[in-house]
């Protein structure tokens, strides 16, 4: 299930405060940190973003 646009046009990484790229169509659906030394992929669950650092993949 997809995020709304909306909803990702307000939301920030916790971590560094940069903008969050919809990668919710990816298997498995993810917002993608676009902060060039973070990285932080944070899990969508049943269209809900879950944006807890220690829910987050660290970028390989």
């Amino acid at each position: 299930m997809p995020v709304e646009a909306s909803l990702i046009e307000i939301l920030a990484c916790p971590a560094c405060h940069a903008p969050l790229a919809d990668r919710s169509d990816a298997d498995p659906a993810e917002l993608q940190c676009t902060g060039k030394e973070c990285g932080l992929a944070y899990p969508v669950r049943d269209g809900i973003p879950v944006l807890l650092v220690d829910e987050a993949r660290r970028p390989a």
